[in-house]
């Protein structure tokens, strides 16, 4: 009880005041002390992203939702409104834009993915149909689909003779990941659906991607992955990224999943709860950067 007094008690008054006095003594708004106190990254554009959050000003809370094409010109008037002049302050003009960039950006991503998720996989679009062939000829290059029917789904992990009805909980979000892994890191996995295939330590591919899509999917919606990409993309996060992210979480569940060794696949939600516990962990340091491209380097 006394926390939420205290933090009632900072946010409403402490705080502004507290602002008032550093600027009176740095001659700097805390805007510009943020972009000039912390190198490019996560910590940098969350404190901003706080600051601006916090503000009194309309002009500085507007600026997070502000259209990406309207930014340098959202820029321009916080600089206005904080009486920031360009000659004391060179950098800060870019600085605040790139985190303006990441935090708009985040919002928008979410947005995409939502979009993507919300597509249901149709038979009757070709489209997503060649997705899905496309799909089974990264993972199976020897091998010829007998027919668009089959229980050979199963070999990479659906559960019934048609996926299509394995996609209805991410839609069309889980075909796509499930690609953008084959066809963007086809050694990795390969590698990943023949321990999936493994007769002890086995589980179904397809299924448990899907499941690391709303994984995936979830931490984006919580925000629990601004300081991942805040620190990997300078500049507004697209698409493309958050597929980068699903290999991450792909590639590491599987070496978890082997250095485990669990019983049986009965236990996937128990294992499953453990590994997400681990990325939410690792995703609560500054520096997180949930790269593929720089786990494989470290092997």
């Amino acid at each position: 009880m006394f926390g939420y007094i205290w933090q009632y008690v900072y946010t409403s008054f402490l705080r502004y005041w507290l602002k008032w006095l550093i600027r009176q003594a740095t001659g700097k708004c805390e805007l510009q002390r943020i972009c000039s106190g912390y190198k490019p990254g996560a910590t940098r554009t969350m404190k901003a992203e706080f600051s601006l959050k916090s503000s009194k000003s309309k002009v500085l809370r507007g600026a997070l939702e502000t259209k990406k094409d309207d930014l340098e010109q959202c820029v321009n008037q916080i600089m206005k409104e904080k009486n920031v002049k360009p000659q004391k302050s060179p950098m800060f003009k870019e600085s605040l834009h790139i985190c303006l960039l990441q935090i708009t950006g985040y919002n928008s991503l979410y947005i995409s993915v939502e979009d993507l998720r919300k597509v249901v996989f149709s038979s009757e679009n070709q489209e997503h149909e060649a997705m899905l062939l496309k799909l089974w000829d990264l993972l199976m290059p020897t091998v010829k689909l007998e027919s668009r029917i089959t229980k050979q789904w199963g070999d990479i992990g659906f559960q019934g003779d048609d996926p299509k009805t394995d996609f209805r909980g991410m839609g069309l979000l889980g075909l796509i990941n499930l690609v953008f892994f084959s066809e963007n890191y086809t050694e990795e996995a390969r590698q990943v659906l023949s321990h999936a295939n493994h007769p002890k330590l086995g589980y179904s591919y397809a299924i448990v991607g899907i499941n690391l899509t709303e994984m995936a999917y979830s931490l984006l919606k919580s925000g629990a992955l601004k300081p991942h990409f805040y620190n990997t993309v300078l500049g507004t996060p697209e698409l493309r990224h958050f597929h980068q992210l699903y290999c991450y979480l792909a590639y590491e569940f599987d070496k978890f999943w082997v250095a485990e060794e669990p019983e049986s696949i009965m236990e996937f939600n128990q294992y499953r709860e453990k590994f997400h516990n681990i990325v939410k962990t690792h995703l609560q340091d500054p520096d997180v950067s949930l790269i593929l491209t720089d786990t494989l380097a470290k092997n």
